[in-house]
């Protein structure tokens, strides 16, 4: 699935490769209905030791899968990339876009957040639902949408722990009841560990033909989220 596409780009692939697109449209589903990433238009690969990527034209993605600091800072991070694993997460179990004004709150993930503080996290999934889940998995989602949003980059989960969280093999992520503020990353030059994109022999675009599509529809791709009537919490 998804959190394993991505542990293997991030951890597996013989350079770090960061996504930079995560979104529920670039999510597929395969004739058993199991999660597919797809896109990697804007993936790239990182250079050796790097842990970062920028290009001098400003940032790329799309707007509500975007981290918060990859605008100030231009990078972007295996950090960047869990927010936007974590912004599919609550747009698939909630059925709303992370852009959503919902509650008088001006984002999905503020309201999740304050749905989560006022212990009632699972009044945030879908309502066409009503039901039909298991709630402990539906929480567990929930919470790790949360955890993956974390507006400070080093407190996200690694990929690695993602996949752990999802099987249900350790606890559920502790997420606090306020969400955090965002704290502007200290700005300094390009150094070492970035990967700029006027030094090309440092960074090498991954096609989507690297991969095998076979067997694979754009079902999940919908105008609104990205889910369908089939609707399943697993996203390892």
């Amino acid at each position: 699935g998804v959190a394993h596409a991505l542990h293997y780009l991030h951890n597996e692939f013989d350079d770090k490769v960061i996504h930079r697109d995560l979104k529920a449209s670039n999510v597929m589903l395969d004739n058993n209905y199991n999660a597919r990433l797809g896109d990697f238009g804007l993936a790239r690969a990182l250079d050796h030791e790097k842990t970062s990527y920028a290009e001098m034209e400003g940032v790329h993605g799309t707007m509500g899968y975007i981290a918060p600091e990859c605008f100030h800072t231009g990078k972007a991070t295996r950090e960047s990339d869990v927010y936007g694993f974590g912004a599919v997460l609550l747009e698939v179990a909630c059925g709303l876009r992370p852009w959503t004004k919902r509650g008088g709150y001006q984002c999905l993930v503020d309201w999740v957040w304050s749905m989560h503080r006022e212990g009632s996290i699972l009044g945030a999934i879908d309502e066409r639902l009503g039901k039909e889940y298991v709630a402990e998995e539906a929480e567990r989602v929930l919470r790790l949408g949360l955890a993956c949003s974390q507006p400070i980059a080093s407190e996200r989960p690694k990929m690695q722990a993602i996949l752990q969280i999802l099987a249900g093999s350790v606890p559920m992520p502790y997420v606090p009841p306020f969400k955090p503020a965002f704290v502007w990353p200290a700005m300094g030059p390009m150094g070492d560990d970035t990967t700029t994109s006027d030094m090309t022999a440092d960074t090498t675009p991954i096609a989507s033909s690297h991969y095998d599509l076979s067997g694979w529809t754009p079902r999940s791709v919908s105008p609104h989220s990205g889910y369908t009537d089939q609707f399943s919490f697993s996203m390892v």
